[in-house]
């Protein structure tokens, strides 16, 4: 395997491994609850002046670390080339769709100027709709970043399509621009769900042009949510609304608490709520926002039945470079091999479920670390200090979850945007969801 792209290889198949035209009428944003707090002001001074670094430097990478020509975001980038773009070529759509996302953030907040991020805006969409390469509106994991020729040997990703659709829908959305609604809509409306079920009923994590589908399927709770929702909430390839009852959810016990969830690393509890707004509704099985809660609960309690290693000021560990490569790792229960490494994206990831918790990790881990763990686009992926090991890169999709989340917190941006969509309404109202009293 070429080594970049075994650096690179995706989270979910580590897992996988490691187990075996026009514009669209949108809600009005004030049918949508905002941040968590009562406005910006609820925040201590210290607090916000940290989540506006930690977003405008993230925000950053996904302008620098980007492709002019085609939008495509790096998959990962070193932490600090003084603006220059990383010369290694491979692209994520994941990244990308949260690339898309930080760039409505950096235009609410005047971080870039509005004129260039349209510009990058139109420029993504009209690139993924007509230039980049697709089958049934699906795209490859990875990607070179200029021609948008497939890396080697990656599959057509249902949930990396999934990611770069949250953030079309989110730009199409945010931004008042008749261009980008119509080529996200396009975007969005081209893709074929119910092939990617290839007969089932679940989806396929993937497909290959040389082996077909993926024997893996989405069958269990996990960061898939989002995939069935915009498939249930599709205008021109919808599936069953009864396949959200498709896929397992097991429950876990640690430490007092009990929640959904596999044997996965954090992340998968933050991905799909990045953008979907679960808060205060649930459906059959459970209100997600607070089970997502519990497991960050549950998480950093994980971190601190190793004191060897963590503390109140040092916890949190998703799946992320190590100073052996790249791994999934995390629990409870124990997955990978834990060593002290801390991923700030973990707590990042969970601002929105555990503010005061997450902030506080945060904000004590650049304090300390700072001059060698915080650079140019925020937090390196990972760091060791006992070992003298910081990561000498970031990645797009850690990234990505990071400024997401904190700007969730912050204001609830990303996800007052993303809800005004009425496929992404129609489709929580579909699968059951209700507002939970």
């Amino acid at each position: 395997m070429h080594p970049t792209l075994q650096n690179s290889i995706s989270r979910r198949r580590l897992l996988e491994m490691a187990a075996a035209a026009g514009v669209i009428a949108l809600a009005p944003a004030s049918a949508f609850s905002g941040s968590l707090f009562s406005g910006a002001s609820a925040l201590a001074s210290e607090d916000a002046a940290f989540l506006d670094d930690l977003i405008r430097q993230g925000s950053l990478f996904f302008w620098e670390q980007a492709s002019p020509v085609t939008g495509q975001v790096l998959d990962r980038a070193h932490h600090d080339l003084n603006g220059a773009r990383d010369p290694r070529r491979m692209a994520s759509i994941a990244a990308t769709g949260f690339g898309l996302s930080a760039l409505c953030i950096a235009d609410k907040y005047g971080y870039l100027p509005h004129d260039k991020i349209v510009e990058r805006v139109r420029t993504t969409l009209d690139w993924h709709l007509n230039k980049f390469p697709e089958v049934h509106g699906f795209y490859y994991h990875f990607s070179d970043i200029e021609t948008g020729e497939r890396v080697k040997g990656v599959e057509l990703s249902s949930i990396d399509t999934a990611l770069l659709l949250c953030g079309v829908l989110t730009a199409r959305a945010y931004f008042d621009d008749p261009k980008i609604k119509s080529l996200a809509t396009q975007i969005y409306e081209r893709v074929d769900w119910q092939w990617m079920l290839n007969g089932g009923d679940t989806f396929s994590m993937g497909w290959h042009p040389e082996k077909g589908f993926l024997s893996s399927r989405w069958k269990k709770y996990c960061e898939l949510m989002m995939i069935y929702l915009l498939a249930i909430g599709s205008p021109t390839h919808p599936v069953p609304a009864s396949l959200w009852n498709n896929f397992a959810r097991p429950k876990i016990k640690y430490a007092g608490f009990e929640y959904i969830s596999g044997d996965d690393p954090l992340f998968t509890h933050q991905y799909s709520q990045a953008y979907y707004d679960f808060r205060n509704k649930r459906d059959a099985y459970a209100n997600y926002f607070d089970n997502s809660v519990s497991a960050t609960k549950a998480h950093k309690a994980f971190c601190l039945s190793y004191p060897q290693w963590y503390s109140n000021d040092y916890w949190g560990i998703s799946a992320s470079d190590y100073e052996g490569g790249y791994t999934a790792w995390g629990g409870p229960p124990k997955q990978g091999p834990i060593d002290g490494t801390v991923v700030p994206n973990a707590a990042a990831g969970s601002l929105a479920f555990l503010p005061n918790e997450c902030l506080s990790v945060l904000r004590s881990m650049r304090s300390k670390y700072g001059k060698q763990a915080w650079t140019r686009y925020g937090f390196v992926d990972a760091f060791h200090p006992a070992a003298n090991w910081y990561d000498p890169d970031v990645l797009g999709i850690d990234q990505g979850i990071s400024v997401v989340m904190a700007e969730n917190l912050r204001s609830g941006l990303v996800w007052s945007s993303f809800m005004r969509n009425p496929e992404c309404v129609k489709a929580m109202e579909l699968a059951g969801f209700h507002t939970q009293a």
